[in-house]
């Protein structure tokens, strides 16, 4: 039997940026570059689609557990 584990991170958004990219600070936090603007979602949604992408998971395992509002969010990460 698996255990389900989950990862905490903070992240730190940057929306209307150039290109889209994501960079470790270290110690569990992220700068995340996203094109889409904070407008009805679609940072956060590109936020999550590049988490994603960058973590090899499926989206529906990253989901954001505070700050949906905010350029700081907390992203968790489950298996």
């Amino acid at each position: 039997m698996k255990k389900n584990s989950r990862v905490l991170l903070s992240v730190r958004v940057i929306p209307r940026s150039k290109k889209n990219e994501v960079s470790d600070l270290g110690n569990n936090r992220l700068r995340v570059r996203v094109i889409s603007p904070p407008e009805r979602g679609r940072a956060n949604k590109e936020l999550v689609e590049l988490l994603a992408r960058h973590y090899r998971k499926r989206r529906s395992s990253i989901t954001i557990a505070k700050g949906l509002t905010s350029r700081d969010k907390i992203v968790e990460i489950s298996d």
